[in-house]
C-alpha cells in the first residue's frame, strides 16, 4: 500500500473509465474545493494516469487498473461519484494539510 502526506499532495488525479461523464463533474467539483490549496486537479483516463499524479480517485471497479498504471502512487477508490466518504475524507485531509493519505 503506498502513502503520501496530505501536505505533500501537489497533483490530484481523477481517473475514469473511457467516459466525459460523472467523473468530469467529480473532477470539476473538486476543483472548486481544493482551489485555495495549491493542489491541481485533473481528470484522465485510467490507462493515462500521468507520472507526476501524488494521489489517485477512481471508481472502485477500477482500483486495479489504476494501481497497475500507476503503482507507487496511493489509489483512493470511492463507490458514488458526488458524496463518497472516502472523496470527502481525502478532500479534508488536503485541505487540513496533515493526515497521511493511503490506497
Amino acid at each position: 500500500m503506498n502513502t503520501i502526506d496530505a501536505s505533500a499532495i501537489r497533483k490530484l488525479v481523477v481517473a475514469c473509465d473511457a467516459g466525459m461523464g460523472s467523473s468530469v463533474m467529480l473532477a470539476s467539483t473538486l476543483k472548486g474545493q481544493l482551489k485555495k490549496s495549491g493542489v491541481t486537479v485533473e481528470h484522465t483516463p485510467v490507462v493515462s494516469i500521468p507520472d507526476d499524479a501524488d494521489v489517485v480517485i477512481c471508481h472502485q471497479g477500477l482500483a486495479d487498473r489504476a494501481r497497475a498504471t500507476a503503482p507507487g502512487t496511493p489509489i483512493v477508490p470511492f463507490q458514488i461519484f458526488l458524496g463518497d466518504p472516502a472523496v470527502t475524507a481525502l478532500v479534508k485531509k488536503i485541505l487540513m494539510g496533515s493526515g497521511q493519505i493511503s490506497g
